[in-house]
């Protein structure tokens, strides 16, 4: 997988070489997350927090709910970690408090300032969960250093990497020396941090060609990118293509003649399957796509396969216009296979069905608000739902809620929320409020 990084700075996206020279500004970070959003997770660094000179929280938390972000900066309590969850994070990265307990000062080893805080870890994991924590291993020559990398620790990076691995389900390495300046990544640190964990490891520092991002995936570690992106000295779609295990299922992994057919076919001709899934979760169709095919899928913004019956690209619609538009492409945990979220213009099935997988989609509140806001825009005559003017669904609304706390038999139930359910997807409609944006809320109050 390959993270971008957005690193904010007194309410600005920043690019710093070594974490101290300020190299680029920009102040489009909800353009950037989305853009960013379409190849995989987004790194959010609060820099300020982190060097514990303020806090940008109110900026980043705009952010969380409009990509799948991983937060780091300046988090120094379970209970920081738990609201920030809260708020949409889908991960929290941790660093210089796992390394020292203002407390307990001089209760590292031989008496030193620093030391694995098993407390702060333990604490932490039970708070938001293993597989959410990101403890950040940030070593500069093998040395652990904390403080935004000013204060080195004596802390060897391979025994520490080694120690909070049972608390984290994933590591973040960062080569200290060689962030921000592009001369490449220490390759040999990277490959002893691998063997030396079994967790995910995520490396960041100085990467600036595709072929350190393909040799970072042959190790089966994700890449962090920033400096190279913002600089255009690396694409995030050559970058995502290159990330990709396009060897895995070679005849010699494999046992069975038809096993191997198989994959002399697909692997002969670089293929990786895609499976194609709604915006609300629905699976619709499954595919094949080659580097091509893939690239093309960032550049038209529709999802694009290898056709093997014709052996050529092809363009899910290109004919009947029932395109898939992408929101995201995301690689499994093996990335040799894709998911594809997509928005459909129409059916999908060359059959007429609206999935490969269901004759009809299923009804969700998604698909009823697209019907009303379709309703909305295209009145068709005698449409009830384009009648409904505010004062007139608000009181709908009271009326259908009375008649549901008074329902007495189980249909009646059901009759009735129904009714409370199209009424309040009007109003939410009209308000310009998704059901996205609702299940946000309920999200953040199951996790507080």
């Amino acid at each position: 997988m390959v993270i971008a990084s957005i690193d904010i700075q007194n309410g600005k996206v920043v690019q710093l070489k070594q974490g101290k020279e300020l190299v680029l500004q920009r102040e489009n970070a909800q353009e950037l997350i989305s853009e960013f959003d379409r190849y995989g997770e987004v790194a959010v660094i609060d820099l300020d927090a982190a060097m514990n000179k303020g806090s940008n929280l109110e900026m980043i938390k705009p952010l969380l709910r409009k990509a799948e972000c991983r937060v780091g900066g300046g988090i120094r309590t379970p209970q920081q970690a738990q609201e920030l969850i809260s708020f949409g994070a889908r991960k929290i990265i941790v660093g210089s408090s796992v390394f020292r307990d203002p407390a307990k000062k001089g209760a590292g080893k031989d008496g030193g300032e620093f030391f694995v805080n098993v407390s702060f870890l333990e604490e932490m994991s039970k708070k938001i969960g293993r597989q959410r924590l990101i403890v950040a291993v940030d070593a500069r020559d093998g040395e652990i250093v904390v403080d935004g990398w000013k204060t080195p620790t004596g802390l060897d990076l391979i025994e520490t990497a080694k120690a909070v691995e049972p608390f984290a389900g994933e590591l973040l390495f960062t080569c200290v020396e060689r962030e921000g300046t592009m001369e490449g990544i220490n390759l040999a640190q990277v490959q002893k941090l691998r063997e030396a964990v079994k967790c995910q490891v995520t490396v960041a520092g100085g990467v600036s060609t595709l072929a350190e991002i393909e040799e970072i995936a042959a190790l089966n570690c994700d890449v962090q990118l920033g400096m190279a992106i913002y600089t255009g000295k690396i694409n995030l779609t050559d970058a995502f293509i290159a990330s990709l295990n396009w060897n895995k299922g070679q005849p010699s992994e494999l046992n069975t003649v038809s096993e191997i057919s198989s994959s002399i076919l697909v692997a002969h001709k670089m293929l990786l399957p895609v499976i194609v899934q709604s915006t609300d979760g629905q699976v619709m169709m499954t595919g094949f796509a080659d580097k091509t095919a893939l690239a093309e899928t960032f550049k038209r913004g529709n999802v694009c396969f290898h056709s093997r019956t014709r052996n050529k690209l092809w363009m899910k619609g290109e004919s009947s216009g029932n395109v898939l538009k992408m929101q995201q492409l995301r690689a499994d945990c093996d990335r040799d296979a894709i998911l594809a979220i997509a928005k459909p213009a129409g059916p999908v099935c060359h059959t007429g069905a609206w999935s490969c997988f269901a004759t009809n989609r299923n009804y969700t509140q998604e698909y009823l608000q697209n019907i009303i806001i379709d309703r909305f825009k295209n009145p068709a005559p005698g449409s009830y739902t384009a009648t409904l003017d505010d004062k007139l669904v608000r009181e709908k609304i009271m009326e259908e809620a009375l008649e549901l706390c008074e329902a007495k038999t189980r249909d009646e139930v059901i009759w009735e929320a129904a009714d409370l359910l199209y009424f309040s997807t009007v109003l939410m409609t009209k308000a310009g409020v998704t059901v996205r944006e609702i299940l946000d809320e309920l999200d953040r109050r199951n996790k507080k």
